[in-house]
């Protein structure tokens, strides 16, 4: 079994695999292993347009936690890796300086796990990489078969960043432009802040496109807007990806990031996000996106990003239980 295969030894010894579970190297071990879950790691920050350094978020994200093989999950009641076939494939082979052969590296390295009947995980790296990681989820499930859940302060549908078409500022509008996401189940949570402009939101409505601001969360609260969120990705299509931008918290929760903006979710309302999303959707693939280390001092933003995707795991758990 997997988890007898895990190491558990202390978090601050040997090499880091995500909670130590097993490194796969290629794709006849990946084949020969029929994972559940996959976490990729995609360290590129060449396409932001602010603070650098999220190349370095998978490393910390795989370092943060000291939890271990018996994790439990209380709310749940679930031991994840003991329900789930969970597998670190390493990094894309990520090219710096080169968004184009990065960016195809992420999707090639995303497909072949997607391809196996997983779901991967991706770590980044900047907002770029949710075009080709959820490009090539949506090649596996059917090109407009895939909504998505987006939690971020910022849109990132801008037509272009200083004339470049990709950047972190751009993927959600690449996405729907190429035919892989349908504008209609695009559901954006947790925007806030003075970008985009007006004209951006025009282009966001003419594409069906639906979104959750900050304010609507104060007025409303949570839970509501979170269920028409799901409500709304699955509008037609099956599955969901689910994209979450750390910036999506307030700095309070997650300084370690290119573009913090005050305001935002706290961390046990994101943690709970997710982890009701992945109980009550067929998840096809996520990302976890922007963790800047050299912005996190005390490692907390790390810590909560390794939180996000061990509440994915537990929520996927649970749902396979039957909870």
């Amino acid at each position: 079994m997997v988890y007898d295969r895990m190491d558990d030894q202390p978090a601050f010894v040997g090499l880091p695999t995500f909670v130590r579970v097993p490194l796969l190297s290629d794709r006849d071990e990946l084949a020969r292993e029929r994972p559940d879950v996959v976490i990729v790691g995609a360290p590129t920050d060449t396409a932001v347009t602010h603070r650098p350094g999220a190349r370095f978020g998978p490393r910390a994200i795989r370092a943060a936690s000291n939890v271990r093989r018996g994790a439990h999950h209380f709310g749940l009641g679930v031991q994840p890796f003991k329900v789930l076939r969970v597998f670190d494939y390493g990094d894309a082979a990520v090219v710096p300086g080169d968004l184009d052969r990065t960016n195809e590296a992420v999707r090639a390295k995303v497909d072949e796990v997607a391809s196996a009947g997983a779901v991967p995980i991706v770590l980044g790296g900047d907002h770029s990489i949710t075009y080709p990681s959820a490009s090539a989820v949506a090649g596996a499930v059917g090109r407009g078969r895939l909504g998505v859940v987006h939690f971020d302060a910022h849109a990132d549908t801008a037509a272009d960043a200083w004339g470049v078409l990709l950047s972190h500022g751009t993927p959600m509008r690449r996405l729907i432009e190429s035919g892989a996401v349908p504008g209609p189940a695009f559901v954006q949570v947790g925007l806030r802040g003075y970008w985009p402009p007006p004209e951006v939101f025009d282009w966001m409505r003419e594409q069906g496109m639906r979104w959750h601001t900050i304010h609507d969360i104060q007025r409303r609260g949570f839970d509501a807007v979170l269920a028409q969120a799901m409500e709304q990705a699955l509008d037609g299509p099956e599955r969901v990806y689910l994209s979450v931008d750390i910036d999506v918290l307030d700095p309070a929760y997650a300084p370690g990031t290119g573009t913090p903006e005050p305001g935002g979710l706290t961390a046990r309302e994101l943690l709970g996000a997710v982890r009701e999303i992945a109980l009550r959707t067929e998840l096809a693939g996520a990302d976890l996106v922007e963790v800047s280390p050299p912005y996190d001092p005390a490692g907390i933003t790390a810590e909560v990003a390794h939180r996000v995707v061990l509440e994915i795991l537990s929520g996927l758990a649970a749902r396979r239980a039957g909870a």
